[in-house]
């Protein structure tokens, strides 16, 4: 199966990475390609995005069900393709280094299915782990700036 996983080190408390990433509608807004997203409620929720598949671009929606949320350090999540026969997981992991630094791992999987898979997740072995790096990096990122502000 396609994956990636990337890590960042944040000058940052574990709780205030927790409060971002146990909150969908903060972080969702920052995959990349992303449209929109709605909760259907406090465990699933669905998502759209704009997906390069070779030199097409496609609308792809996914429902993400969140298999656990384990405060402060984990949320874990799978995925499964509405129109298209995708499936896989991923998950945001925390760790406390000190009370003011936190190492922060991300981790996507996906793979496609049917007739086309072949051709699909060789694509996917390059698309995947790129799209969890800027995945990971944004929310890395928006923490940062969060925290910024509200010094």
């Amino acid at each position: 199966m396609p994956n990636g996983t990337h890590f960042v080190q944040l000058e940052l408390p574990i709780e205030k990475v927790w409060e971002f990433v146990s909150d969908i509608n903060r972080w969702a807004p920052l995959a990349p390609g992303y449209i929109d997203h709605q909760i259907v409620n406090e465990r699933q929720s669905t998502w759209h995005f704009k997906g390069d598949v070779g030199k097409m671009q496609k609308k792809i929606g996914l429902k993400v069900n969140i298999k656990e949320w384990a405060a402060p350090t984990s949320v874990r999540f799978e995925l499964k393709g509405i129109s298209e026969n995708l499936e896989g997981s991923g998950y945001f992991e925390a760790e406390k280094i000190t009370p003011e630094r936190t190492n922060v791992t991300g981790c996507l999987s996906i793979s496609a299915g049917g007739m086309m898979s072949p051709m699909i997740n060789s694509i996917l072995k390059s698309v995947v782990p790129k799209t969890t790096i800027e995945f990971t990096e944004s929310v890395a990122n928006r923490l940062m700036k969060e925290a910024a502000v509200s010094k």
